[in-house]
This record gives structure tokens, sequence and C-alpha cells, in this order.
């Protein structure tokens, strides 16, 4: 099921958490987010959605250790709302 993103668009909190992470992990990222707008669902990204309060996020992994959280606010169009390690999901 290939999804294409035409906007991403990050909030206050992803811009934040993001410019604290290490310089190759943004640069992996940056690498994913290409990916993630070609298909959300490629099977490099393994992207799930979440369950419980956060029923309506999803995430995909940027590698083992970081994710990226982020909802869809329309067909072709998402909000990432954090980027981290596991602390995201809480």
């Amino acid at each position: 099921m290939e999804r294409k993103i035409r906007e991403v668009r990050y909030s206050t909190k992803f811009l934040k958490h993001a410019a604290r992470l290490p310089k190759e992990i943004i640069q992996r990222a940056g690498n994913k987010e290409r990916i993630f707008r070609a298909d959300v669902f490629d099977p490099r990204l393994n992207t799930h959605k979440l369950h419980g309060e956060e029923k309506d996020a999803w995430v995909f992994w940027i590698n083992y250790t970081y994710r990226i959280k982020f909802v869809f606010i329309g067909k072709e169009k998402v909000l990432f709302l954090d980027i981290g390690t596991h602390t995201i999901y809480m």
C-alpha cells in the first residue's frame, strides 16, 4: 500500500528536539524523510500505528534507537510531532 506525502509540517516540539540530536542522526533522519515522502509504508521505515492514548499517532524508524512520531492531517499531509528515542512515546 504505497502512500505519497506532498507536505510535511513540523511541530515546535519536533524542531526543539531535532536541534539537540547528533549531526549523524539528523542526516539519517533527512534520508529517511525522503523515503517517507515517496512511500510512508516503505519497509525500510518500519512505520507503525501507536496504541492507547497515542492511538491517532504513527511512528517510523530513523534507526533502531531513534524514531519520528507523526499524525496524518490530510491525504497527502503529515505533521511531525516529535523525534527522539523511546521517550517520544511518553
